[in-house]
């Protein structure tokens, strides 16, 4: 059996790329490369959160980043599944565009547990990293406003995090019918058993300590909320993830 294979899943990422993004009447995304948001919306997103007071929703074109920001809460990229489960099948993704999740309550008090990084946006995100937008990038800031406290406390900061997630969905769903042949990359990644090779697993070790440092598992959606379950609840314990369920977005970092 020595130098042979087994694959166990196949996971096929195809982007399209987004060149363009701005206020408009409707959110939508397309394959031509040019996406639009929509204010009027963001009502409906969080009615059913009364932690939440009010949302606003700006544009960040590339290289605008000279302006203030709320505590950034998390970087979301815009995936979803279109054939099979996490780690598996295929998965649609936005490139060009990142969802911008920032929090404050309606005193001042910024939403953080161990730290906050409001002040320049210049400042405070390195771009060119894994998990952050590059020079090119727009940016699509999601800021939020909790009712007083509501940010210290763990119910309030996810209902920043899912009233975020539905916003997020609106494109997943457009996105998810998007024809594959169109896509601007395509990648395979397999989950392999390399027969009489050693058996490695990387131990990565995840917040879940409370409201602003927690860890969300096992979404429906890549990088999503919806169906989730947060390392807190799952008692801090060890669970197995593969290498392509780590790759297709089965973690969201909420720290």
């Amino acid at each position: 059996m020595d130098g042979k294979e087994t694959i166990l899943r196949r996971l096929v990422i195809k982007a399209f790329h987004i060149d363009e993004v701005s206020v408009g009447e409707e959110n939508s995304a397309g394959t031509t490369g040019v996406m639009t948001v929509n204010k009027d919306v963001l009502a409906s997103l969080y009615k059913d959160y009364p932690e939440i007071e009010s949302v606003d929703l700006q544009v960040i074109a590339p290289g605008d980043h000279d302006r203030y920001t709320n505590t950034i809460m998390d970087i979301i990229p815009i995936s979803t599944k279109v054939l099979g489960n996490i780690g598996e099948g295929i998965t649609h993704t936005l490139t060009g565009v990142y969802v911008m999740l920032t929090g404050v309550d309606t005193v001042g008090k910024q939403t953080h547990e161990f730290g906050s990084s409001e002040g320049n946006l210049k400042e405070q995100l390195y771009l060119n990293r894994a998990g952050t937008p590059g020079d090119d990038d727009y940016i699509i800031s999601f800021d939020v406003t909790l009712k007083a406290g509501m940010g210290q406390e763990r119910h309030g900061v996810d209902a920043a995090h899912n009233a975020c997630d539905r916003f997020v969905q609106i494109f997943r769903n457009q996105l998810k019918k998007f024809k594959g042949d169109l896509a601007t990359e395509r990648h395979e990644f397999y989950d392999k058993i390399k027969h009489g090779k050693k058996r490695v697993a990387i131990i990565k070790q995840v917040a879940g300590q409370g409201a602003m440092y927690d860890m969300q598992l096992f979404a429906k959606e890549p990088s999503g909320m919806e169906g989730g379950r947060s390392i807190i609840d799952l008692g801090n314990m060890p669970v197995i993830v593969t290498p392509n369920e780590y790759r297709d977005g089965i973690i969201r970092s909420k720290q």
